[in-house]
């Protein structure tokens, strides 16, 4: 999810498209809030890892 938002937030800063930015942010924070959750070893929806 972090790799996908990063590729999301340059493909809107490069092709002007701002919904694509503001996807790009909101996927990257979660999946930042998704490995932070995971790496203090509480499993989140049944996972402990998210990447």
């Amino acid at each position: 999810m972090i790799i996908l938002g990063i590729v999301l937030l340059l493909l809107g800063l490069l092709l002007k498209i701002s919904i694509l930015w503001t996807i790009g942010i909101i996927v990257l924070i979660v999946g930042l809030v998704l490995l932070l959750l995971g790496s203090t070893g509480r499993a989140v929806g049944g996972r402990r890892h998210y990447f």
